[in-house]
């Protein structure tokens, strides 16, 4: 039983990685150790905030 409860938990955390999951617990860690007054932002705002940042800091292409 127990190395099934471990494999599905290691399934569980790899499912978690590919989806971005972790990456929003991970950002909401960070957000409360270094700004703790601040409101923390929901997961659509995270989101959004995430997607602008990535499309302004896209190198220009040449094709």
């Amino acid at each position: 039983m127990r190395t099934v409860r471990k494999a599905l938990g290691a399934a569980l955390w790899y499912a978690r990685e590919l989806t971005g999951e972790a990456e929003y617990d991970r950002y909401c860690e960070r957000h409360r150790r270094h700004h703790p007054h601040a409101p923390l932002p929901t997961r659509r705002e995270y989101e959004r905030i995430r997607t602008e940042h990535r499309e302004q800091d896209t190198p220009s292409r040449c094709c």
